[in-house]
């Protein structure tokens, strides 16, 4: 396939004055020199986008995704390199931002298109589908101003999307709008993405770019840090916000480790059990750690297969290096393909949490769950966690991806999860018209 996009050494800088007066006097009187510093938000950034391709962009507020966005789509121009897009884009950034507040809905459709390139001759075409897709109801034909911010991004989707792009830029913009319209809003993205469309995704939320993208790239003080296969970036990602795991090799042989069935070690032999994956990702301050597990259901312990709609009991043990006060355990269910099936934590499942773990001890917490489930394989995740002093949750030990067991269902239905549908019938021989 061709590239789409294509970014050469790309960089963007701003001027930094030492005082307000600074400006004035490098502009008035250049003679006395440069009075600024350059201070690069973006430098060095090479890459190539084919069609149809889905790119994911992670990083940390200020690593510089916004700018790149914006130099891609020429609302700002870069300071060195080049630029190179074949196609039409569409942009999704701060959707609404430029409407007129004073002018009404259907004449910023007309603004807004026009600044997309479209004649009023097509923008009056898609006028009833733009304003269909909004719906924002008689809203349309009062000012802008009177518009909740949900409205403007309605509007300002409709507009952007009414004619598919070449290339659809997507940062955040539909976070503000509600489950309904965001759904809408994802079933047209998908559509254009089938139809061939390249995108440029920018989102927080890490699984969405597992689960979407076909390739991730992460950015650090405005430079790729790494570019490859999404999971392996977002883990990346990860290690990078919550320090980077580091796997314990440890000699079986020298160690007491055989353990009962029921019993759970202290040693870290997570690694050593049946069902454990290799590609587990684990990260945390390790102030506390998860050092065993088991699987227990119908009987049976470590079972390869689970039968669709039985209990199935998931124990682990917390070894505490450190004073915790009120830790969190939890665990994550889900496909390969990284949808979320099912989570849950202590938080929310129990009225009253344990209080202090003190350091030297041990804590097994159980999870019971019914495993409502269509057929094929589900990846495990636990983890544990605590609210630091200022409220914010902070991993202690997360073993993400870690075991995998299959689901064999006899039931036979659509998706994921099984409702338990039940069917009635009723056959009325005799009626009165």
């Amino acid at each position: 396939m061709n590239n789409v996009l294509t970014l050469k050494n790309i960089g963007k800088s701003y001027k930094q004055y030492p005082s307000k007066f600074s400006r004035l006097v490098e502009w008035g009187m250049p003679f006395l020199g440069l009075r600024h510093k350059k201070k690069w938000v973006i430098r060095n950034i090479n890459l190539e986008v084919k069609q149809g391709e889905t790119v994911g962009i992670i990083g940390v507020n200020g690593a510089g995704k916004s700018t790149l966005l914006k130099m891609i789509t020429g609302t700002t121009q870069p300071s060195e390199g080049e630029v190179i897009c074949v196609g039409r884009i569409a942009a999704l950034l701060e959707l609404g931002m430029g409407f007129h507040p004073d002018f009404t809905g259907r004449q910023n459709v007309f603004m807004s298109g026009q600044l997309l390139g479209l004649s009023n001759e097509t923008i009056s075409e898609l006028m009833e589908e733009i304003l269909s897709f909004a719906d924002i109801g008689d809203y349309v034909d009062m000012p802008c101003r009177v518009y909740s911010s949900g409205m403007q991004v309605r509007l300002a989707f409709s507009i952007a999307t009414a004619v598919r792009p070449d290339i659809l830029i997507v940062d955040e913009a539909l976070s503000v709008g509600d489950v309904a319209f965001q759904a809408k809003c994802f079933r047209r993205i998908s559509n254009y993405k089938e139809e061939g469309t390249t995108i440029l995704f920018v989102t927080h939320a890490l699984d969405d770019i597992v689960k979407h993208c076909h390739r991730a790239i992460l950015l650090d003080s405005g430079s790729v840090a790494m570019s490859g296969e999404p999971r392996e970036v977002v883990n990346e990602f990860r290690d990078r916000l919550f320090g980077k795991s580091k796997k314990k090799e440890i000699d079986l042989s020298k160690k007491n480790v055989d353990l009962d069935d029921d019993e759970l070690s202290t040693i870290d032999i997570f690694h050593t059990k049946p069902l454990y994956q290799t590609i587990e990702h684990r990260w945390g301050t390790r102030a506390a750690e998860i050092t065993d597990f088991t699987i227990k259901s119908n009987g049976s312990l470590y079972p390869t297969s689970l039968i669709g709609g039985e209990v199935v009991e998931i124990k682990f043990r917390c070894v505490f290096h450190q004073d915790i006060d009120s830790p969190i355990f939890g665990i994550l269910l889900k496909t390969p393909d990284g949808i979320n099936l099912y989570g849950a934590s202590s938080r929310e499942l129990m009225r009253d949490s344990i209080g202090l773990a003190k350091s030297g001890s041990a804590i097994d917490f159980t999870f019971k769950l019914k495993i409502n489930f269509n057929t094929g394989p589900i990846l495990i995740s636990v983890g544990l966690t605590h609210c630091d002093e200022y409220g914010n949750d902070e991993p202690l030990d997360r073993r993400y991806d870690a075991v995998i067991i299959n689901v064999d269902n006899e039931k036979r239905f659509i998706g994921l999860v099984d409702a338990e549908t039940e069917c009635v019938i009723e056959v009325k021989n005799e009626f009165n018209c």
